[in-house]
């Protein structure tokens, strides 16, 4: 894992196969866009299809005691496992997507919201302004009425009892006329600002309802794939307890042990494709300049997580004799994931993605310790744990590399 900032992403750096891989301003044109763009947000809703060739327990039977027809029937249920554990990460993929398109659609709506009701302000004011400015022109007109008489100008110089008063008030009509002229032309302009503003005041309470149905609609795929998701992790925690169970029984040991068996191998395995990954990589960048990136960073819909730190450390702390540790070794354990997530099941590195209290990356690593990986920290405990076993050995030793190197 990398330090970004006082979170940490995951990064693999060895290529050993047995090693885990680590943990409106808008314009009509703009908007019809924009809502168009939320409102066909792919989002996987329905349920996976399951399989209905998983190995029965009257397979499990009639293998024992033939030693080749244990092995392809451990074979068999070691391939339903990984279709297990793929249909999970779909589960969980889709209703992530879901969630962070309902969490974009809703933030749309709420800057739709705001800006139409700014525009709305801002309409109301101008056209207060237009009032008052026609206001004052009539005031203008209003007084150059009462300087002026029917008489012409001749007429009214050679008759006036008073001919000073005379240029007076003709000076007076002058300087109304042109107050009358000035006003008159901000007057105009300022009706075409308030007519352009209540236009754009319109826009934008359109966009604002438009966008609202949208977050409306895509709230509404986001609990629909979350049920989703909850159906197929019921379903699949059922086939996976059931497969660990005949492996035990092919094997002779238990299924907790074939369960943390299998979880070991998927990790093992993670990590070896991440090194074949990194060798390709390494290979291609060695002959172009560019700077390639994981793009797998993601991001999780952290909805619906049971958050118990306690209750993590206790459950990690359970399981530490399952892989020939001793208590010794919590302290270290509770240091490395409080420094990495907290204990939070929650935890999410904003920039690369990595996920949960080991800090998975990408995060759907996780799913092959069980179906419920998205939500539940016993699980990614237990990812967590058997990273650490293959890569460092132990806690402690996880614990010194990272204090040594602020990633482990």
């Amino acid at each position: 894992m990398r330090i970004t900032g006082r979170r940490v992403s995951v990064e693999l750096v060895t290529a050993s196969p047995s090693a885990a891989a680590p943990c409106v301003r808008a314009t009509r044109a703009a908007l019809s866009l924009a809502i168009g763009a939320l409102l066909v947000v792919p989002v996987a809703v329905a349920s996976p299809a399951y399989a209905d060739d998983y190995p029965t327990w009257q397979d499990v039977q009639n293998a024992q005691g033939n030693e080749q027809a244990t092995q392809e029937q451990i074979t068999l249920i070691g391939d339903a496992l990984a279709t297990t554990q793929q249909k999970a990460a779909d589960a969980s993929t889709a209703a992530m997507q879901a969630g962070q398109a309902a969490d974009v659609a809703r933030a749309e709506a709420r800057s739709a919201t705001q800006r139409a009701a700014e525009l709305t302000a801002q309409a109301a004011a101008a056209a207060q302004v237009v009032q008052q400015s026609h206001a004052q022109v009539g005031t203008v007109i209003a007084g150059r009425a009462r300087t002026e008489t029917a008489s012409p100008l001749a007429v009214r110089l050679f008759t006036a009892a008073h001919p000073d008063e005379l240029l007076t008030r003709l000076g007076i009509m002058r300087k109304l006329d042109a107050t009358w002229a000035t006003l008159g032309e901000r007057a105009i302009a300022e009706q075409g600002v308030a007519a352009s503003l209540q236009d754009q005041a319109q826009t934008a309470r359109s966009a604002r309802d438009a966008l609202a149905t949208a977050a409306e609609q895509a709230a509404q795929k986001a609990q629909e794939a979350a049920d989703a998701e909850a159906a197929a992790v019921k379903d699949l925690q059922g086939h996976q307890a059931t497969l660990y169970a005949q492996l035990a029984t092919l094997k002779n040991t238990t299924a907790d042990v074939e369960r943390r068996y299998q979880i070991g191998q998927q990790v093992a395995a993670q990590a070896a494709a991440e090194a074949a990954e990194r060798e390709r990589q390494a290979l291609q960048a060695a002959g172009s300049s560019g700077n390639g990136g994981s793009g797998d960073s993601g991001w999780v819909d952290t909805s619906g997580v049971n958050v118990d730190p306690a209750g993590a450390q206790a459950y990690a702390s359970g399981q530490l004799r399952n892989y020939g540790w001793g208590q010794d070794q919590m302290p270290c354990l509770y240091n490395l994931w409080m420094q990495e997530s907290s204990w939070r099941a929650d935890a999410e590195n904003p920039d690369s993605g990595a996920y949960g209290i080991p800090q998975a990356l990408p995060a759907s690593k996780l799913a092959a310790a069980g179906a419920d990986w998205r939500t539940n920290g016993d699980t990614q405990i237990d990812w967590g744990l058997s990273y650490i076993q293959n890569r460092y050995g132990s806690p402690c030793g996880a614990w010194a590399h990272e204090v040594a190197n602020n990633w482990y």
